[in-house]
């Protein structure tokens, strides 16, 4: 897909991560804002899948380890057609869309929201589709403030041993979590060589540039008996002058009479 049109996508989903978040007075719009782009690429030009199947068994599949920034995932699974836009007004609300991925939602492969418990899931994942002798390739998004979590690196050893090339991690490098800066709260540099050190094939990218991520992400599919950790250079709450690079934005949302304003940014830019 074209560049340009997958930059409106990913505007597309940050409107709507907006429009979800102010209109529960919850959520987590900065996270989810930072990775949109990474997101309109897989599920818009990346991904094998299809609205209609959900279930198709030689689908490609993404789990949220990041899990509270389900809305991003939402959106993207809304506007690619796995169910009606209408329904992100749901959000956060009594029998409609909660603030965590759930599995019954079409498209959503695993319930997750504890940090550190999807990135394994999607191991395990990768390791059924060599064992089964599928084809699909394995997707996921972590948090620099989740790569703080034991389980992580556990996974990340077994994807190593077991030679999960079919499987391809994004970290969302925003740099920053709910308490702060990720290298004052808990470091987690050199990152890059950490995940070097643990057997992967690492990639650094600016995960705005999408060029940048298609080539990253056809990278990863060529690399054999090795995972790839695509360490993705964000920005928090991106699109938004007065939200980008502040951790306040992690788990709170805008006020509502910023809306408006914030929706006027993202369409402009």
């Amino acid at each position: 897909m074209d560049n340009s049109e997958l930059k409106k996508i990913a505007q597309k989903l940050r409107c709507h991560i907006l429009k979800m978040t102010t209109g529960a007075n919850s959520g987590h719009p900065g996270g989810s804002m930072s990775s949109a782009d990474i997101l309109a690429v897989l599920f818009f030009d990346k991904m094998n899948i299809d609205p209609k199947k959900p279930e198709w068994e030689e689908r490609d599949r993404f789990v949220l380890s990041k899990g509270h920034a389900s809305p991003v995932l939402f959106s993207a699974l809304a506007e690619r057609g796995f169910f009606p836009v209408k329904k992100l007004e749901t959000f956060r609300k009594l029998g409609g869309l909660q603030g965590h991925p759930h599995h019954d939602v079409p498209g959503v492969e695993i319930s997750t929201g504890s940090l550190g418990q999807g990135f394994p899931a999607a191991n395990g994942i990768a390791l059924a589709g060599k064992l089964d002798k599928k084809d699909y390739q394995v997707y996921t998004l972590i948090g620099d403030g989740e790569s703080q979590e034991g389980i992580v690196w556990e996974a990340a050893m077994l994807a190593s041993k077991y030679k999960l090339d079919n499987l391809t991690a994004f970290l969302d490098r925003n740099n920053l979590q709910i308490d702060g800066d990720t290298e004052q709260v808990m470091p987690i540099e050199p990152v890059a060589d950490k995940w070097k050190a643990f057997g992967w094939h690492v990639i650094e990218i600016d995960g705005h540039d999408f060029d940048q991520l298609k080539q990253a992400i056809d990278e990863a599919k060529k690399v054999k008996d090795k995972p790839t950790m695509i360490i993705a250079k964000t920005v928090k709450g991106k699109g938004v002058g007065f939200m980008e690079g502040q951790a306040k934005y992690h788990g709170n949302a805008i006020k509502p009479e910023e809306l408006s304003g914030a929706l006027e940014e993202i369409c402009q830019s």
